[in-house]
């Protein structure tokens, strides 16, 4: 896993490319959502080639789970600015106990986790707990701030998860929940990770040793997350790494595909659903699975 976290980073940092929409594709990927009950937002890129493709990509969303990217890269950020570190010690306390997806809402308290710890837990089974945990570590305002700092003007985290927002919000944090973005937006929030990009943008500089080591962290969790419903659904074996979420009427994934000619970003937001059943067949979740697999079939 190491050395094949050290090959993919190698690649995909050396390889940029300008960007150069598939209109074929498009075309195929709008079929396919034609019949489809309820609204889908994609946009795709071949990192090693520079295809794109986008359908609806800059509509507003909401993120459910995928805004936890955020938190895990401001988590990067902080650590390779010396603000926080993996080992930090955390306390978990009735306080951030909530309710929906992790574990940790079971455990007694008061429990002592590492920052590592609550950043696995967030990532590798969504765990709300160790998500809340993780925003008071970071601070939500830096986590909000570093998102205007990766120039993203349409996503946001506006509170906790399960608690209410504290202090003024911004009109549409109702319609939205924990979060809004894009899916354009958090393509490039995942395109990050898989460059292991952790400069300012415009800046050219190549990612460090350290930069590496967490990149390789980060991917690590994400590569062993157990949301598999979406993006990796029909893939088979290749390697996939990625973020999905789910609230009543929104299925979306956001995910690095490790196909044979390079890595694949895949950002998909399916709302306004008509199924809003909890099964692995759900119907934005299958519909996301066949969309990824169109994409990666042409592009690899």
């Amino acid at each position: 896993m190491r050395r094949f976290l050290a090959v993919m980073l190698l690649l995909a940092a050396s390889r940029p490319a300008s960007a150069r929409p598939d209109d074929a594709l498009e075309a195929q990927l709008r079929a396919i959502a034609a019949g489809y009950q309820g609204k889908v937002a994609l946009y795709a890129a071949d990192l090693r080639s520079g295809k794109t493709v986008a359908i609806d990509a800059d509509t507003p969303v909401p993120t459910a789970s995928t805004i936890k990217l955020t938190i895990l890269f401001e988590a990067l950020k902080q650590i390779q600015e010396g603000r926080v570190r993996f080992d930090d010690k955390l306390t978990l306390t009735p306080e951030n106990q909530v309710i929906g997806s992790g574990v940790l809402n079971q455990f007694d308290t008061p429990l002592s986790l590492t920052f590592k710890d609550a950043l696995t837990m967030m990532i590798v089974v969504s765990d709300n707990s160790g998500t809340n945990l993780a925003i008071d570590h970071l601070g939500l305002k830096n986590i909000d701030d570093r998102i205007r700092w990766m120039g993203l003007r349409e996503t946001w985290l506006y509170k906790k998860v399960f608690k209410p927002p504290v202090g003024p919000q911004p009109a549409d944090q109702k319609k939205f929940g924990l979060g809004k973005t894009t899916a354009r937006e958090m393509a490039e929030v995942m395109r990050r990770f898989a460059t292991c990009d952790l400069n300012a943008p415009g800046s050219t500089a190549k990612p460090t040793q350290k930069d590496r080591a967490l990149c390789a962290a980060a991917l690590k969790m994400l590569m062993h997350q157990t949301e598999r419903e979406g993006i990796p659904r029909y893939l088979g074996n290749l390697t996939v790494a990625n973020k999905g979420g789910a609230i009543d009427a929104s299925r979306s994934d956001v995910g690095i595909v490790y196909a044979r000619n390079g890595p694949i970003v895949i950002s998909v937001y399916t709302y306004d659903n008509a199924d809003q059943s909890w099964t692995v067949d759900n119907a934005g979740r299958v519909l996301i699975g066949e969309l990824a697999k169109a994409i990666v079939d042409r592009w690899d």
